[in-house]
């Protein structure tokens, strides 16, 4: 299996043992690691005249985007998304602001609540992505 790490400035560098996403094999399948409302320029949790729970969402989101456009590809070719929130009462908010970023078919996906997650964050989401014509 050849894996090919994928990185782009435009979401947060990885702050651990792990990279921002992996394309194997034919290049077809990506494997994009968990993103929290991190933002890129500043590595510091999003603020702004949302902040909380939505402006997480909505920079997870954006840095998943990031991510996936780096491995050529887009959110329209997510073919699973994995959702974890330390409060579940804010799945509500997820699916709303969910619906901005993606058009039907929707993804899988899973949602997960959590006792905690990095640097404090209300959000992470991973994916899973399936992009056609393979290597780019």
């Amino acid at each position: 299996m050849k894996k090919t790490v994928v990185q782009t400035p435009d979401a947060p560098q990885a702050i651990g043992t792990y990279s921002q996403a992996i394309r194997v094999s034919g290049g077809d399948t990506v494997y994009l690691s968990g993103q929290i409302g991190l933002d890129p320029a500043t590595a510091q949790m999003v603020e702004g005249t949302d902040v909380g729970i939505e402006a997480q969402i909505k920079r997870v989101f954006d840095n998943l985007k990031a991510v996936a456009a780096a491995s050529g590809g887009s959110m329209a070719d997510i073919v699973k998304l994995n959702v974890y929130l330390i409060d579940l009462a804010n799945f509500a908010k997820v699916n709303e602001i969910m619906a901005t970023y993606f058009s039907p078919p929707y993804p899988a996906r899973a949602a997960v609540g959590v006792a905690a997650l990095p640097r404090g964050a209300l959000v992470e989401m991973d994916a899973v992505m399936v992009v056609e014509g393979g290597e780019k």
